[in-house]
């Protein structure tokens, strides 16, 4: 009788032991998974700005009433287009530190990625990754019509984000953006 109860007993250490590993194992892969999935996020946000300046540097050149609609995938992070400062504005929350954080929670020095402009703040463990396209002086861009700002957040399924060239006013190409 005693052989069988310290079987069971040993059966549970074991186990016990086993499952003790595997979470101190995970405690230590998760944030690295996490940082390297923000990573992952980061590039192909870049990428996406990329595409929508590629598509606006293509409607001007066909003029006045050229209209494309692009696919926008946003699985983490929110996407501003801001009609007020003539920008869109990619910012995600997570482990990654794309560029050199400023100090104090300050947002650090600017780094130019192809059109995109990059900049990382941090608070502890949590980095805020900033990716601007700045359209001021160039293009008005404008939402529904309006100098309006418009949050996309992450989604299942992506965005129709649908832009045109209104035309130009003083000298300044209009492209209007609406989700359809």
């Amino acid at each position: 009788m005693k052989k069988r109860g310290q079987v069971w007993v040993e059966t549970v250490i074991y186990t016990l032991i086993a499952l003790s590993i595997i979470g101190l194992f995970l405690s230590f892969a998760k944030p690295k998974i996490e940082e390297i999935q923000d990573k992952a996020i980061i590039g192909q946000s870049v990428t996406m700005l990329e595409d929508i300046n590629g598509v606006i540097l293509s409607i001007v050149q066909g003029g006045s009433g050229n209209q494309r609609v692009i696919e926008l995938g946003i699985k983490k992070g929110n996407l501003r287009i801001d009609g007020t400062k003539d920008q869109i504005i990619f910012e995600i929350e997570g482990r990654y530190t794309y560029t050199e954080p400023g100090e104090n929670g300050q947002p650090g020095p600017h780094i130019d990625v192809g059109n995109v402009v990059a900049t990382t703040q941090q608070r502890g463990k949590i980095s805020t990754v900033t990716l601007i396209s700045n359209y001021t002086n160039k293009y008005n861009i404008t939402y529904q019509g309006g100098e309006n700002l418009k949050i996309l957040t992450k989604a299942p399924v992506a965005y129709k984000l649908f832009i045109a060239n209104k035309g130009e006013v003083s000298g300044v190409d209009i492209i209007e953006m609406s989700i359809i």
